[in-house]
């Protein structure tokens, strides 16, 4: 059982010590990998690699429910969501870390509840991500001093496909960064009652900006990235206390019919 659980890809694994691999079947189907469970600077976590351990699943193809579902029954109360991000603004320079606190939804056919009925759930999404972690990670990034954005909204796509230059100029009217996993991922852990925050990674510009984003690029900035993500999580993690007070876990039983 570890209350924080950690999903991204390769790199989140590589910072866990003595890993045991747990293998869990749920109502939702299968997970997108097993579970690795072990300890970061000494604070238990459970790790799940989002796009399978081999990065063999594309976004729009992820089972969100199986996933969340997965952590809950672990334990876990809060979950921190590594992803790769675009930038839409050009003060969020790539390589920097965003922890964005509101996202505009634009996806299209995923699976964003578990309650599809007879029961019906109407959960709030108005403050998304979880405040205390905010400020945690957000302290950690500045002490680090890594370069870093607090605030603002990632956009969330579809996928697998990048955007057009006409999307993209539309996306930067509304939203600071771009991606496409946040969705359902976040609503689904609130309504398992866990805290949730992103550490957004910033790999490129968007296409409203010259110079069109392409796979390589994304891929390198991502692997100078990894760096710094390894030491944010290992100095942030254990500053998490083991009672939360930031609210997250009301609003469930704020959202019955």
């Amino acid at each position: 059982m570890a209350k924080i659980g950690l999903i991204g890809g390769s790199v989140t694994g590589k910072l866990l010590e003595n890993a045991e691999v747990v293998k869990l079947s749920t109502p939702y189907g299968e997970m997108s990998s097993p579970l690795e469970i072990g300890k970061i600077a000494g604070t238990e976590v459970v790790v799940l690699y989002r796009h399978g351990k081999e990065h063999s699943i594309p976004p729009h193809k992820i089972n969100y429910r199986a996933n969340i579902y997965g952590l809950k029954e672990m334990g876990v109360e809060r979950v921190i969501g590594v992803s790769a991000v675009g930038s839409l603004q050009k003060d969020i320079e790539p390589g920097a870390i965003a922890l964005p606190d509101q996202f505009f939804d634009y996806t299209k056919g995923r699976s964003y509840t578990f309650y599809d009925g007879p029961k019906v759930v109407h959960i709030s999404m108005a403050d998304p991500f979880c405040p205390d972690l905010l400020d945690i990670f957000h302290k950690t990034l500045i002490e680090l001093r890594i370069k870093s954005k607090k605030g603002g909204t990632y956009v969330c796509i579809e996928g697998p496909r990048f955007s057009t230059r006409a999307e993209s100029r539309f996306f930067r009217t509304v939203g600071d960064v771009i991606g496409m996993t946040l969705v359902p991922e976040i609503s689904l852990a609130r309504e398992k009652e866990m805290c949730y925050l992103t550490l957004a990674t910033v790999t490129d510009y968007d296409v409203w900006a010259e110079i069109p984003v392409n796979s390589r690029e994304v891929i390198k900035v991502m692997k100078e990235n990894e760096e710094n993500i390894k030491k944010v999580l290992t100095n942030a993690i254990p500053k998490i206390g083991n009672v939360r007070s930031c609210g997250c876990d009301r609003y469930l039983k704020e959202a019955g019919i």
